[in-house]
């Protein structure tokens, strides 16, 4: 069980409660994971090769999760993986959509556990925001998730079941008939052929619930299958993973993940920011934007996004703005400044800065020339926006978000 605590505690690994059945889910697993599990279950090297291969491209490139419609598999092999393997997906409980078109799911694990994940649709991109644990231990004093306390690390499955799950909510996956499968048996030679064109889940965002460096090992997992060019192969450049300031994982992300970097900076002095996100002071402002400037992937076509929320008489003055500018040109940042007006929540000790605050802000970091647009907030009704991610959960019983899932589920079949 995770140790309360205010500042950086470590996350205590939690064993996942092993399925009933005592079925392995392939859901998140990679092709090499894939072929030893294979091998574990009894199949020789040389299939678990072959069918590896032929499993990652069925369940991530075509998000199918019944063994039964791998036609290029035999046709004996097809029930033994059924009987040993299963192919996951996050089981929903509670899915939402805001008036201005954001999705926000509740999802619960195999062990009883809630998190949320987001889709927010625009006109040129689709960006679907991740969360990499249940609760989260940092208590930014601004963030609803801060205000949960940790309860474990999602693993990479759980991470990659959100972008699965939000290609079938969406109806990305391809259909019809591609090049590779032409010899398949069952499969419609009339259906319509294959184009990836079009899709409105393009970008990835490691913003949801939770701290993605301190659960690492599992995102860098997560999302190496996540880009993986035969299956599911979203682009490094169309990541960006999130953090608070993590200042010793900052060089590893970069070389064993190498997405776009996001950090939550929200203060240009030490006073606020440790007030307002802990974790300053044990990685203080100067030392996590030197981390910041070493960022190995950063430069001018790919810049670091300081994530910057607006609260009222807290952080928002034109001498805050002149500081912000004044870090950025001093450590040699290639950056850009992402402006969020504070997104509300019950029980929280903040407002808003007013628009013609947030405007003046913006204008003097734009007067530097560096880029600072201000968000426009994104499913505040359905508490999707910024910030906002806490499941209400508890203030239903379990029984009731099972039979509120069960008729949800009864009315779209």
């Amino acid at each position: 069980m995770q140790i309360p605590g205010l500042i950086d505690p470590v996350p205590v690994p939690r064993a996942i409660t092993p399925r009933e059945d005592g079925r392995v889910d392939l859901l998140g697993l990679s092709a090499l994971q894939i072929r030893a599990e294979l091998e574990e279950k009894g199949l020789d090297i040389k299939q678990a090769k072959l069918r590896s291969k032929q499993l990652f491209h069925w369940l991530y490139h075509r998000g199918e999760t019944d063994f039964a419609a791998m036609t290029d598999l035999g046709k004996t092999l097809r029930p033994w993986l059924s009987e040993k393997f299963v192919v996951g997906r996050p089981h929903v409980v509670e899915a939402q959509v805001s008036s201005d078109g954001t999705r926000k799911w509740l999802l619960r694990s195999d062990d009883g556990q809630d998190y949320e994940m987001v889709f927010i649709p625009d006109a040129d991109r689709g960006t679907l925001c991740v969360s990499s644990q249940v609760g989260c231990t940092l208590n930014c004093r601004f963030c609803h998730t801060g205000t949960m306390r940790l309860v474990r690390n999602l693993t990479p499955g759980e991470i990659v079941g959100q972008v699965m799950l939000a290609r079938d909510a969406l109806g990305e996956w391809p259909k019809g008939t591609m090049a590779a499968d032409a010899s398949v048996e069952d499969e419609d030679i009339d259906a319509p052929q294959y184009s990836p064109d079009g899709r409105m889940l393009t970008n990835i965002v490691m913003m949801g619930m939770g701290e993605p460096l301190y659960n690492f090992d599992n995102v860098r997992d997560a999302l190496k299958v996540v880009m993986d060019g035969a299956g599911l192969a979203l682009s490094r450049r169309r990541i960006t993973l999130s953090t608070s300031g993590v200042v010793p994982m900052m060089e590893r992300a970069a070389q064993e993940i190498g997405v776009n970097l996001a950090v939550s900076l929200h203060a240009v002095t030490k006073e606020v920011r440790d007030e307002i996100v802990p974790i300053n002071r044990k990685y203080g402002i100067e030392e996590l934007l030197q981390a910041c400037a070493d960022y190995p992937r950063a430069n001018n076509a790919r810049r670091i996004t300081f994530e910057y929320v607006m609260l009222k008489d807290k952080n928002d003055s034109d001498e805050d703005a002149r500081e912000l500018v004044r870090l950025i040109r001093h450590y040699k940042l290639p950056a850009k400044v992402n402006l969020i007006p504070f997104n509300p929540w019950p029980g929280a000790n903040y407002e808003c800065s007013t628009p013609e605050r947030v405007k003046r802000f913006s204008e003097i970091i734009f007067e530097s020339g560096i880029s600072a647009p201000v968000r426009t907030p994104r499913g505040r009704d359905i508490m999707a926006a910024c910030g906002q991610l806490k499941s209400a959960s508890e203030k239903k019983s379990r029984a009731e978000l099972d039979r509120l899932a069960e008729e949800k589920q009864a009315a779209l079949g």
